[in-house]
């Protein structure tokens, strides 16, 4: 991995190795509980498992891509865009990701791939029409301040446990409810069955805590890297408000469809109203961040 000129971040790197601790014990207790509650499912769920963390790691840049319908583009083909990217990697000394383009009103951002040789950032229609240059370039290099912190792939892999365990939680319910639970002839099933339904809760519900609380810090982080590196926290202070409050005017069965990939954007799509999307968000508040956002430019102006 290639130093850049972002600034570290030692508490995001031991919250990182601390997430990942964590998630490698729940992991370890899951896998055992599984093979100890069902001994022949045991082997199937490790390998599906396996299965699922090689095609996360390996090809979520091109399966983010795909759902989102963005398109890589080329210099020629967005100068504007390819532009404000090259003054962020002159800025940051950070090779230059893959450029991308989501045909969506939503205004938003993401950055994905496993490493920076492999990074691409993606950018919204919706956001290219409703920011300037200079606010474009905060959330990019906000965006580009993930992948020189590594906690993309962290999150991917961080991510893959809850996947796992949500699987089979509804493959032991829909199991369960087609008689699995009620087997008078063979009880055991329905033990098994409702063993490994209440483990893979447990370890979904711990790692669904642990990834969330991470990824509302990794924000934080990757705001204060790009306002530190661009020197202009105001410009990415005005992106914010505005495509927060740009937001609440998207119809509800966009922002419906964009919600699955709030993990990945620069600012959360929510739809109206107070759901367990916004008790348990991947981003912390929007004032929480604009008050750092503040602080930084005091900083600044001090020449701190």
């Amino acid at each position: 991995m290639a130093r850049t000129r972002y600034a570290p971040d030692r508490g995001l790197t031991s919250r990182m190795l601390l997430t990942m601790f964590l998630l490698g014990l729940v992991y370890v207790v899951f896998v055992g509980a599984v093979f100890v509650a069902a001994p022949r499912f045991g082997p199937i769920a490790l390998l599906v498992a396996a299965v699922f963390l090689f095609a996360q790691y390996f090809f979520s840049d091109r399966m983010t891509l795909f759902a989102m319908r963005a398109q890589v583009v080329t210099p020629e083909q967005a100068p504007e865009l390819h532009g404000v990217v090259d003054r962020i990697i002159a800025l940051s000394d950070a090779p230059k990701p893959k450029v991308a383009i989501a045909d969506t009103d939503v205004p938003n951002a993401f950055a994905t791939g496993r490493n920076q040789k492999k990074a691409v950032v993606c950018v919204t229609t919706g956001l290219l029409r409703r920011l300037d240059p200079v606010e474009l370039e905060g959330v990019l290099a906000h965006e580009m301040a993930h992948v020189a912190h590594r906690d993309v792939a962290v999150m991917t892999i961080a991510s893959f446990l809850g996947i796992c365990a949500g699987l089979l939680t509804r493959v032991g319910l829909q199991a369960g409810l087609f008689g699995g639970f009620n087997r008078r002839n063979d009880q055991n099933t329905g033990l098994i069955l409702l063993a490994v339904v209440v483990v893979s809760a447990v370890a979904y519900a711990i790692s669904f805590l642990l990834t969330r609380a991470l990824s509302r810090y990794r924000e934080l982080s990757a705001d204060r890297a790009a306002a530190l590196l661009t020197g202009r926290p105001s410009a990415l202070a005005s992106a914010l408000t505005k495509i927060s409050g740009d937001m609440a005017r998207i119809p509800s069965r966009d922002l419906r469809s964009a919600e699955p990939f709030n993990a990945f954007f620069f600012a959360p799509a929510f739809t109206k109203g107070v759901s367990l999307s916004t008790l348990f968000s991947t981003h912390p508040s929007l004032d929480k961040r604009l008050d750092q956002l503040q602080k930084i430019s005091g900083q600044l102006g001090r020449g701190e």
